[in-house]
């Protein structure tokens, strides 16, 4: 037992030794500001102060979880981390774009680096000020982001030299959303961009000739008052404005370079967007065994969402793209999705090193897509 006892200690230390742990911390003045989760707690970052040159320096990444589009869907989210900091855990591992080994995260390792945690269900576009006396919920996202920037800005954000908003999934949706609202938080004179990771979705229908996605995203912006919220320049093009939560119509209204990460195969979207039924139970899972008529769905796919990143970032823009073939829907806080030796590479360089270059290079505008599948076969667990 003492054994077993010593073995288990090791593996701890080895654990903390590995990755970095940070203690979250829980903006309690926020919720005098409205600034609220959807069960109306406060919200909450983690944040790892930076050092030596990258003292002057901020990455805010902003956590992934989906979206709430129904009253039940949101009451089930309060009981989650999703919906309440009370659920949130007291400390994270910052791994990945987060990390502060050198050696994994070599451009931003000693920035300011935060980590926004997301309960609010609707990517921080929400703001309605009622709040429904018998459910309790509060859609308050955009409230939410605002505080916290102000937080952040108060804490020394405001002296950046170098800035990037970044987000995974619906936090890459949200870095896409906020973009140039993030960047009116600086001065001129630094250098702010953003980076969208697994965040492009794509207005797509599903087999069956349905638009599930339209009609959720429809559903999210409509309950939580999202419109007000969403870049005006879009809102104001289009009939329907919850099209604006779609990256393929927003992207070309965007001023700040942004940078987007994304497997032109995501995971998340076939699952759910195209393919949103009890059907392709395996092929859903893994694409190496799916049938040839559903590989070239999977293609007609690719396709369409290409079009969509390329027609929305010219190759004269400042923004950048890395678009995989991993059959995924990974996110940048993974190491070794990240900067690994097993890293996806494209032009020889791994998504980090990619990043970097765009980002500390103005004349390079790094946006390289991969080869269609079966490139990337071996990457899609």
């Amino acid at each position: 037992m003492f054994l077993i006892f010593i073995v288990l200690l090791l593996t701890v230390s080895q654990v903390s030794a590995d990755f970095l742990i940070v203690n979250t911390t829980i903006l309690h003045n926020a919720i005098g500001k409205g600034a609220v989760c959807l069960d109306g707690s406060a919200p909450a970052y983690l944040i790892d102060r930076g050092s030596g040159y990258g003292v002057n320096n901020w990455l805010v990444h902003i956590e992934g979880g989906g979206w709430c589009s129904t009253i039940s869907e949101c009451i089930e989210r309060t009981g989650t981390r999703y919906g309440s900091s009370i659920h949130m855990e007291d400390q994270y591992y910052f791994q990945g774009i987060l990390s502060n080994k050198p050696n994994e995260n070599p451009d931003f390792f000693n920035w300011n680096r935060v980590k926004v945690k997301y309960c609010d269900g609707a990517s921080f576009t929400g703001d309605v000020q009622e709040v429904d006396p018998v459910t309790g919920l509060h859609f308050r996202g955009a409230r939410v982001f605002l505080a916290i920037m102000e937080d952040l800005l108060y804490k020394g954000m405001w002296k950046a030299e170098n800035a990037i908003l970044s987000g995974t999934s619906a936090g890459g949706l949200t870095a896409i959303l906020h973009c140039d609202k993030f960047r009116s938080f600086f001065s001129p004179s630094a250098r702010v961009k953003c980076i969208s990771d697994a965040g492009f979705f794509v207005n797509i229908k599903t087999i069956l000739g349905e638009s599930h996605i339209e009609q959720l995203y429809e559903r999210v912006v409509t309950l939580h008052g999202s419109s007000k919220n969403l870049p005006r320049s879009c809102t104001s093009s289009y009939l329907d404005p919850s099209l604006c939560f779609f990256p393929e119509y927003v992207v070309q209204y965007i001023r700040t370079p942004l940078f987007i990460i994304n497997s032109a195969y995501d995971s998340w979207q076939i699952n759910n967007s195209l393919v949103p039924y009890n059907e392709w139970t395996y092929c859903k899972k893994d694409i190496n065994v799916c049938s040839p008529s559903q590989i070239q769905t999977f293609q007609d796919f690719r396709v369409i969402f290409i079009r969509a990143v390329i027609n929305g970032i010219r190759p004269t823009s400042l923004s950048g793209y890395f678009i995989t073939s991993c059959h995924s829907h990974k996110g940048i806080e993974t190491p070794s999705y990240w900067f690994y030796p097993n890293s996806p590479t494209l032009a020889n360089k791994a998504i980090a090193q990619a990043v970097g270059e765009w980002f500390f290079v103005e004349s390079i505008r790094f946006q390289e897509i991969s080869c269609p599948y079966p490139c990337g076969k071996f990457c899609q667990s």
